[in-house]
């Protein structure tokens, strides 16, 4: 392996499959050729010195509040021997950095995989409006916790030796550290904060890898419902750009393309105003009831039975179970 940046072994992982990401310069390509309805985590190899020697790990996120585009969980992880590493490359909150800056960070700690790693997932927008409006809803925070949970078992189950966990939370600390004690119970410290992220600088490091991602993801955005009128900004509410875009990109039957947090205030005041109203009937058991020559819908989408061979039909014989 050449010890350059184009070859950190980081590399990305989509439905089991992984395809390796060499720098930051390599991730905006990446998320152009992804399927932006479904979660996407890249991630480095672990380096030797993760496993040898005990480590921290920060967790935080990027793009909890905007109305398009993924939330982004990342995680990052260093040697305790290595802290002072961490303020030397210059981690803080990514939200006080200007874009370049956390750029620059980001590049820095792409150098330095022999001595730390990170794993981000972007959660897809798709994901976090069907979570939220499925029969059992699946609250924000519990995707939040979920994709924390899952990022740090897969630093674990890489083989990290993690014994320090600090994470940033917008909700109760208390109860979520509860839990994760209790999912983690080998791991002898784990810390939840609120301003983690400006308080310990490897929750600092993984809020630099979650935003910058979320940049490029943005960016890189491929709609498949055509090509939108005009630039849609941050993506955050408040965004003037946001605002113009999302007024001026609402279908009225089809509502938005899958950029959009459908669950989200903001689209559904605009979908209120400029969509259309749909209305569905009440149907009575009567009505389930279909007539002689008439046939269900479901059976529409039934898998066709195989016909048994009249060898077996003229016998009786029927297949009671398949090896």
């Amino acid at each position: 392996m050449e010890e350059d940046r184009g070859e950190s072994n980081m590399e990305s992982i989509d439905e089991g499959k992984s395809t390796r990401i060499t720098c930051r310069g390599d991730l905006t390509p990446f998320f152009e050729k992804r399927d932006h309805s479904i979660n996407q985590i890249h991630q480095t190899e672990v380096p030797q010195i993760c496993k040898d020697e005990p480590c921290q790990l920060g967790v935080d996120e990027a793009g909890r509040g905007p109305v398009l585009g993924p939330m982004v969980y990342g995680i990052a992880y260093a040697p305790l021997s290595r802290k002072q590493l961490l303020v030397d490359l210059g981690c803080a909150d990514s939200k006080t950095l200007t874009e370049d800056k956390r750029d620059e960070i980001f590049d820095k700690i792409c150098d330095n995989h022999d001595d730390m790693g990170w794993i981000v997932e972007a959660i897809s927008p798709n994901s976090i409006t069907t979570s939220m409006y499925r029969r059992s809803k699946t609250s924000l925070n519990e995707v939040s916790m979920n994709s924390a949970i899952g990022l740090i078992k897969r630093a674990i189950e890489a083989g990290a030796n993690i014994v320090e966990v600090y994470v940033d939370t917008v909700g109760k600390p208390e109860k979520y550290q509860a839990k994760l004690k209790a999912i983690f119970p080998d791991i002898p410290k784990i810390v939840v904060a609120k301003k983690a992220d400006s308080t310990y600088p490897i929750v600092s490091a993984a809020s630099i890898c979650a935003k910058v991602s979320r940049d490029h993801a943005l960016r890189a955005w491929r709609f498949r419902e055509g090509s939108p009128k005009g630039e849609h900004g941050s993506g955050y509410p408040n965004d003037p750009l946001t605002k113009k875009w999302m007024s001026e990109n609402v279908d009225p039957v089809f509502g938005y393309p899958q950029i959009v947090r459908f669950s989200w205030s903001t689209a559904q005041t605009i979908l209120g105003e400029k969509a259309v109203d749909v209305e569905w009937e009440d149907i009575d058991d009567e009505d389930l009831q279909t007539e002689p020559n008439e046939q269900k819908i479901s059976k529409f989408f039934e898998k066709p039975q195989r016909k048994s061979h009249e060898f077996f039909t003229d016998r009786r014989l029927a297949v009671t179970h398949e090896l």
